[in-house]
């Protein structure tokens, strides 16, 4: 499907400085590509073209995992000469490599007692069956909870995804980036410039929209609330029958709770805007922080219910065992990854991808 883009940005802002926020539309483009949304399954069949086209990307996971596939690459060495009589000697230097790559301490329990009960039961009988058992455990681990890893946008548009996090988790780049995910699949894409907080974030944001070729909300003036420039946005949607609405919100500590009740009065304002909304609430993680990002978890998802989650920069981690951890522990899917700085590298989540990328 080919898809036009504008050759400049329509530019939508905020203004509070009126009792009523009021919508200035600029530089309008008429000649807007308008995608067959409204034909019926169109964001099912969006999520799993996504899903897809991820298993086309399996060398990009490879390459974003390959610290965390270095710091593995001991298990051949420990099954490569395995016998019955080496399991307890070989079953400590396994917890060893997994808690290094932070599998955390439940997990690697978990999975080296799993083995060991098929060892000492005769199931396994070589090395490369333990490691197949092995990689089967944790896939089973990433996808027992009979979460979807597919973006759920509903059946009616526009769908609304809210993308939530700390400060410094890289949350409007990736925001970003998944908007040229979706607008190259024929999506058409408003942003909404809901961190209000931080002056740059709507510039970071407006560079995005004018590299996608999307179209954005921004807050004008220092006193506009998050909440109105998200309801603006959705509203905007639903005049201008678009397909997604990508709501962008201010980055906060999970300890700040004046802020995580903002984020509360954000995902009030879109439900009444579209009853149901968002479709989806996606909390960024930054991966380099390892398992210290459960608690981050945890506090959004009791706060706002957290549906998703994006891993961040785990190109330079070798802590991809986390992923595990967090899916185990909370029961949210993964649905994105984090896996370089170019614009396609966030990658759909893909469960058998990445256990085939961290165990060589």
């Amino acid at each position: 499907m080919a898809v036009s883009c504008p050759s400049s940005l329509s530019h939508i802002s905020l203004c509070s400085n009126s009792q009523s926020a009021r919508l200035l539309l600029t530089r309008p483009d008429k000649s807007r590509f308008k995608c067959s949304a409204s034909q019926t399954g169109f964001f099912t069949r969006l999520g799993r073209l996504i899903k897809e086209k991820a298993k086309n990307d399996v060398e990009k996971i490879f390459s974003g995992f390959s610290k965390t596939r270095d710091n593995l690459a001991v298990v051949d060495e420990l099954l490569l000469y395995w016998n019955l009589a080496d399991t307890d000697k070989v079953l400590d230097e396994l917890e060893e490599a997994l808690l290094v790559s932070d599998f955390g301490p439940r997990i690697t329990i978990k999975i080296v007692e799993s083995l060991r009960e098929d060892i000492l039961a005769g199931k396994l009988k070589s090395g490369s069956e333990i490691k197949d058992a092995l990689k089967k455990c944790v896939l089973d681990l990433l996808t027992k909870k009979d979460s979807k890893s597919e973006l759920q946008l509903g059946f009616r548009k526009p769908a609304v995804v809210m993308v939530v996090g700390v400060n410094g988790g890289g949350k409007t780049t990736s925001l970003g980036k998944l908007a040229h995910r979706l607008k190259k699949e024929g999506a058409k894409v408003l942003m909404a410039a809901g961190d209000t907080f931080r002056a740059a974030a709507s510039d970071q944001l407006e560079i995005w929209a004018e590299r996608t070729g999307c179209e954005i909300v921004v807050a004008e003036g220092e006193k506009a609330k998050a909440s109105s420039v998200l309801s603006q946005a959705v509203k905007r949607g639903k005049l201008e029958d678009y397909d997604i609405v990508l709501c962008d919100t201010s980055g906060r500590l999970h300890t700040n709770y004046s802020l995580m009740e903002e984020l509360i009065s954000c995902k009030k304002a879109v439900g009444k805007v579209l009853p149901g909304a968002p479709n989806e609430i996606l909390q960024v993680l930054d991966g380099t922080t390892g398992l210290n990002m459960l608690p981050q978890a945890r506090e959004f998802n009791d706060v706002v219910g957290i549906t998703g989650l994006i891993l961040t920069k785990l190109d330079g981690s070798a802590r991809g065992g986390c992923v595990v951890s967090v899916v185990d522990e909370l029961g949210i899917p993964v649905k994105f990854v984090g896996v370089g700085e170019g614009v396609e590298d966030l990658q759909p989540f893909d469960a058998e991808a990445f256990v085939n990328a961290i165990f060589p």
